[in-house]
């Protein structure tokens, strides 16, 4: 992930499937001004892991990469610290759309959001 912003926000790339993505994320710096883990931080470990997904499937699929189209995020709970742990699973690999549900919890397993995120498939 050199260089991108999953870098930047020191995104750790644990497993890399088509069928199972998992990332952790920590909270430290990336928190609103309150203090709390920023929603938009949430979307970016959701984004990265569900295009990352998306990507692979493309590859089997006989396309060469993804781009998001949408995305959707439910923040059921506060985070101020610890390690944020992302696990994205397909609700849908098709050959043009990819749809991903990425579960976003904390060090306790306690979900702290819910995303889901559809992808085109596309070919160079």
């Amino acid at each position: 992930m050199a260089g991108t912003l999953g870098e930047r926000m020191g995104i750790q790339l644990l497993e890399a499937s088509p069928q199972r993505i998992v990332a952790t994320m920590p909270v430290d710096g990336n928190t609103q001004p309150f203090g709390l883990l920023h929603g938009g931080a949430s979307c970016v470990l959701a984004e990265t892991l569900g295009s990352i997904g998306a990507t692979l499937h493309a590859h089997e699929v006989g396309q060469a990469y993804a781009v998001g189209v949408d995305i959707n995020a439910t923040h059921h709970k506060a985070a101020r610290d610890g390690i944020m742990t992302g696990v994205a699973t397909p609700l849908r690999l098709g050959r043009n759309v990819a749809t991903y549900e990425i579960v976003i919890s904390d060090e306790s397993g306690d979900r702290v959001c819910t995303a889901r995120l559809t992808c085109l498939l596309r070919d160079r």
